[in-house]
């Protein structure tokens, strides 16, 4: 076939997909990935069968109990301690993360200095250690004879087998999820607006609030909400510098690891589903100041 024959195919090709029969242009254009429909359907299909399916047995299970037997399982005064403690040390944990992951991200971003690439790299060490092995080293850093605990003693401070401990644990392994997704968007911040708001008089502090912040915002609350919801979650780090002591130091996740273990399978899933809802709350909420500031950044 000629060039000019098969440019000719090209186009008529182009006019079948893009034309109606009654000569209007349709709404959507072409995919580039064909087989819309069966892509939609895998990725339905992968999505029910990883999260939506699991959650929906979760449920069905924690309602294997009559209502009495449900709110008395997520409302004894054990559990609601350990809510207290798993939801309020992940909140605290994320905020801490919030502030510092930034500050990380900054410096990673703005400046140059030896050992960049080491640091860069170490932050991403909490998505490779073994939660166990976390565990293991805070508690040895912390505990009263540890290498940080053994100072912080005579000082009054007590991190290992107390709240703070579980504070200390769940900040460590949620700091790369701020860092993480800040670093991106600050790396495609242009520095020419910053020099330009600066040549029109805006000292440091009014180029962060008005140019900086709007920018960053939507990322530090998806990292925020990251954060959040892997210390919710954390398990394998925390036990081993909490304690585990029960209305003190024991997380909810180690309370339905309890339950799983006496075989009170819906107990454990009631629990579950607590953490889930609350998590879901939060989400929800962080999801809506996203699309608030998105709205107003672009309004």
């Amino acid at each position: 076939m000629s060039y000019a024959g098969a440019v000719f195919l090209q186009h008529v090709f182009y006019l079948k997909n893009t034309i109606q029969p009654q000569g209007c242009y349709m709404s959507r254009r072409p995919s580039v990935i064909p087989g819309f429909g069966l892509s939609l359907g895998c990725a339905a299909f992968y999505a029910s069968l990883i999260v939506f399916i699991p959650l929906a047995v979760l449920f069905a299970k924690a309602f294997t109990l009559t209502w009495a037997e449900f709110w008395k399982t997520v409302l004894d005064p054990q559990a609601i301690a350990s809510y207290r403690l798993s939801l309020g040390a992940a909140f605290v944990g994320a905020l801490i993360n919030l502030c510092f992951g930034f500050v990380v991200a900054w410096v990673l971003v703005r400046y140059q200095f030896f050992g960049k690439r080491i640091i860069d790299a170490l932050v991403d060490l909490p998505f490779a250690l073994p939660t166990a092995v976390a565990g293991i080293a805070l508690t040895a850093l912390y505990a009263p004879q540890g290498w940080i605990g053994q100072w912080l003693t005579p000082l009054g401070i007590k991190v290992a087998y107390t709240p703070l401990g579980v504070i200390v644990a769940l900040t460590f392994i949620g700091l790369p999820f701020v860092v993480r997704t800040v670093q991106p968007v600050l790396e495609e911040l242009e520095k020419e607006i910053e020099e330009a708001a600066a040549s029109l008089g805006a000292n440091r502090w009014h180029t962060f609030r008005r140019i900086l912040f709007p920018a960053l915002l939507p990322a530090l609350l998806t990292g925020f909400a990251l954060s959040f919801a892997r210390a919710v979650g954390e398990y394998g780090s925390v036990i081993f510098i909490a304690g585990n002591m029960p209305f003190r130091t024991e997380i909810t996740p180690l309370l339905i690891v309890t339950k799983l273990e006496q075989y009170n399978y819906a107990g454990a899933a009631a629990l579950a589903v607590v953490l889930l809802v609350f998590s879901f709350i939060l989400l929800l909420l962080i999801n809506l100041l996203q699309h608030w500031s998105a709205k107003r950044a672009g309004g």
